[in-house]
């Protein structure tokens, strides 16, 4: 039978409820509370371990209903579920029923035999009866759903199993509403195994809230001149599990650690959370309060709302926001996926179908149009309203997506409102105590300064959450409001393993947090421990094994790793997210600073490498219909001499000590690299004639990462003295596909064929020229890939630095021989898809 539970700030109300209820059915129904708290002096609120223990109390098979009556409960409703088990979190269902009438209706219907949809369609619909008697219409809220297409005989359907391991989450969904997009015809999709309602399939929004997951049933429908190509190609991306193929999930190595003999005492004066984030952390406390978050609305910033007049201005408006808004999810897209990797950064893809989803944009022009509403007020509200349907979501994992709605709904306001971007500076390392953070305010985060995260709010499975381990960032979610009142630099002791937090701990618990860290860096030395070794097969051939970095920490990053030095320096990072441009000094000191981390070791380092999903406002750059084929790279440095003239004098001074090497990006043609090697020529006599050291015999090279520079690899050889691959470029480019479009991003995998017989081609050309040829994309951070970047004979690898200690133990395991006859092989196959699953009969990794 189905239980109930009633949360509620006040005992006496939960507990009179639970009584009135009670009656009703004369005590047939599992019915429990949790109401108020311990506090004599202060006992309305809601307690988040009653409302766990009132779950369990009625928890069985047939579900259980949570009626809540306002603020906190919900929020300590919320936290309760972070408990139990993922099992066990599929049967719980929050409901926003009214808390008497519901829990009345509810425990009715569940008396009589009903099962939990049932149940919750009576607490749902209590108040229409008394409505009804007061003469009083009830309207169901405003919903903004795409007109119901009519069943004809045209209406095709199809039926598919959705394999993936995660189901629809950030990335498949952006892609299943990317695809949907592409058609005239209206398509549906339900969800056949949690029994839901047709949702339009162009909206990100209604996809998402699905809650598919894996093995979950689907029911596609279209109507329309395309509707056939359409499900088409819609089981063919659900077959193909969305690109991600079956690779598995890596996980380190670790001593498992004995916790027993870390005796950390939780009886002191702790505070309790939701681990989130792995790893220990000891640091003074420092309020993030540039972008809080409140679950159920925009953080800080308010637009008033009032009536327009000229509705086409605001609209006009609205749509100047959204765009711009694109641009920087577009900037923070790549900066994520160069730093932390493709996977992270697929967040982000959702964020920008967010912007585009139509049933946003009709509720949008409904508000402008209709009820001439100005536009900050009409997005606010239009936000809101999605932010509480995800929320309160049945589903946990669905629920915590609310933070990226209001992620990108907080970016949307401060742009309409014309308030500027702040930005987190700190001067020391510390813990950050804040109510939530934003995937985006996460992603950007300096790991040397960030030492750990402390939220209120938040949950274990969010982006945040996700983005925080991708960069071995500790984070503890679901901590008391206490946690808030704390003064900057009063000091933290964390552990994101278990949950607990200390404020000022003492000597003791600093001493056994101290423990415990250790350990950690023990079980983390253990899993680098070959990666500090060379990376030689059973048959003794080396690879050497480099890092991309973009910045001095990430240069330290990488050494811990086990990088041999870095094969790619990103010198972007230099220009972005500034008003002008960096001066010859501030890039020498950054370039200088760098090869003093790496002492002998070598850099390469790229020049500026703009354009694309790369823009620099003070830079001036067009807007163009195609920026990826535009003016970017050498291209843009060429027609810039003077700017390119002070990078270049920078990198060569730096040269004057240490093994720096130059890159020129996006080369595609003889007469781009001769007049760029010009150029270095220029800058040289320059500081001759000044006095100034360098290195004269510095090496050149070139990314190759467009088609035209693999046909003419022969003759850029002759010019340069190394060849770096880049595949993300490279793979765009040969499948003719943007990678920063959901629509067709997926196509731009390097593992396909044709991708891979450019990078064969690349490789051969450089060693019949006698040169080294390297590649620098994300294919190198791929472990399954590891086989055919060593078959193909590439002299050394530059990977993100988390992918190091994973491909030099890969390496140890292959011999050359072997690894060969894998790429050999790999050539043979006729998809991405094929090679993946050829790949995963082999056991290197």
């Amino acid at each position: 039978m189905v239980g109930i539970v009633i949360v509620s700030h006040s005992k006496q109300l939960a507990e009179g409820l639970r009584e009135l209820a009670a009656q009703m059915v004369h005590g047939q129904v599992p019915l429990a509370v949790a109401g108020g708290v311990d506090d004599t002096e202060n006992p309305l609120g809601t307690d988040v371990i009653q409302v766990h223990q009132a779950i369990e109390s009625v928890y069985s098979d047939a579900g259980v209903l949570v009626l809540m009556d306002m603020g906190s409960a919900l929020m300590s409703a919320e936290m309760a579920l972070e408990f139990l088990t993922e099992a066990q979190r599929q049967k719980i269902h929050l409901c926003e029923a009214p808390l008497v009438e519901g829990a009345i209706a509810a425990v009715v219907a569940a008396a009589a035999g009903g099962n939990i949809e049932q149940v919750m369609a009576e607490a749902r619909g209590a108040l229409m009866a008394k409505a009804s008697q007061l003469g009083i219409n009830l309207s169901p809220p405003t919903s903004y759903e795409q007109t119901p297409i009519p069943e004809t005989q045209q209406t095709k359907e199809i039926y598919i199993t959705v394999s993936n391991r995660m189901g629809l989450h950030a990335r498949p969904a952006a892609q299943f509403v990317a695809t949907s997009s592409r058609f005239q015809a209206q398509i549906k999709v339900r969800n056949i195994t949690k029994k839901t309602e047709y949702v339009r399939a162009d909206s990100i929004n209604q996809v998402a809230m699905l809650g598919v997951r894996h093995n979950h049933e689907l029911a596609i429908s279209a109507s329309g001149i395309d509707a056939d190509e359409a499900l088409t190609a819609l089981q063919a991306l659900v077959e193909d599990n969305f690109g991600e193929g079956d690779t598995p999930i890596y996980i380190p190595e670790e001593i498992p650690l004995d916790r027993q003999e870390i005796p950390v005492s939780i009886a002191a004066p702790s505070l309790k959370g939701i681990p989130a984030s792995s790893g220990v952390a000891i640091a003074p406390s420092h309020r993030y309060a540039v972008a809080p978050i409140v679950r159920h609305q925009l953080p800080t910033l308010k637009s008033p709302q009032y009536y327009v007049e000229n509705p086409e201005h605001e609209w006009q408006c609205l749509q100047d926001a959204l765009n711009s808004a694109s641009q920087e999810i577009t900037t923070l897209l790549s900066q994520t996926s160069t730093q932390i990797g493709d996977t992270e950064a697929a967040i982000f893809d959702a964020h920008l179908l967010f912007l585009s989803d139509p049933i946003i944009l009709e509720a949008l022009r409904h508000y402008v149009f209709i009820e001439h509403v100005n536009a900050a007020s009409a997005w606010q509200a239009v936000v809101e309203e999605l932010s509480n349907q995800y929320r309160t979501h049945y589903d946990s994992y669905l629920r915590s997506r609310a933070a990226d709605v209001l992620d990108v709904g907080q970016r949307v306001l401060r742009l309409l409102l014309g308030t500027a971007a702040a930005h987190l500076n700190l001067t020391h390392p510390a813990i950050l105590v804040a109510i939530d953070l934003t995937p985006s305010d996460t992603a950007q985060l300096d790991t040397s300064k960030v030492l750990g995260i402390c939220t209120t709010a938040g949950s274990s499975t969010s982006h945040t959450a996700i983005i925080a381990s991708s960069l071995g960032i500790p984070a503890v979610v679901g901590l008391p409001e206490d946690i808030l009142r704390l003064n900057d630099g009063m000091v933290i002791g964390m552990d994101g393993d278990t949950g607990h937090v200390w404020v000022e701990p003492n000597a003791d618990i600093i001493t056994a947090l101290e423990a415990q860290r250790q350990a950690w860096q023990i079980s983390q030395q253990k899993v680098r421990r070959n990666a500090h070794r060379s990376a030689i097969t059973t048959d003794g051939k080396r690879m050497m094994v480099l890092g991309n970095i973009g910045g001095v920490t990430d240069a330290q990053v990488a050494l811990s790793m086990g990088a041999e030095g870095v094969g790619l320096l990103r010198t972007e990072f230099l220009y972005l997210d500034r008003t002008t441009a960096p001066s010859e000094e501030e890039q020498f000191a950054v370039y200088e600073g760098i090869t003093q981390v790496l002492e002998s070791r070598p850099v390469v380092i790229r020049t500026l490498d703009v354009g694309g999903d790369k823009p620099a406002p003070y830079l001036n750059l067009p807007q163009e219909n195609n920026p990826f084929l535009g003016w970017r790279g050498i291209r843009f440095c060429l027609d810039r001499v003077e700017l390119f003239k002070i990078q270049l004098r920078a990198i060569l001074r730096a040269s004057a000590s240490r093994t720096v090497k130059i890159m020129f990006p996006m080369i595609s043609t003889i007469g781009e690299l001769q007049t760029a090697k010009a150029i270095v020529e220029e800058v040289k006599e320059e500081l001759r004639q000044g006095g100034i050291f360098f290195d004269e015999n510095i090496k050149v090279g070139i990314m190759v990462e467009v088609p035209s520079a693999v046909t003419i690899a022969e003759q850029l050889a002759a010019e340069v003295d190394f060849f770096s691959i880049g595949t993300n470029d490279l793979s765009q480019y040969i499948m003719a596909c943007d990678r920063t479009n959901p629509q067709v991003a997926r196509l731009a995998d390097a593992l396909h064929p044709a991708v891979l017989r450019m990078i064969l081609q690349t490789v051969e050309a450089g060693h019949k020229a006698g040169i080294s040829v390297s590649l620098c994309g994300e294919l190198g951070s791929d472990p399954i890939a590891t086989p055919i970047l060593l078959g193909f004979g590439l002299d050394d690898v530059s990977l993100n630095p988390q992918a190091i200690p994973r491909f030099k133990k890969s390496i140890t395991r292959l011999s050359l021989i072997e690894a060969e006859a894998i790429a050999s092989e790999a050539l043979k196959q006729d998809s991405a898809t094929k090679v993946r699953e050829m790949l995963m009969t082999f056991n290197y990794w």
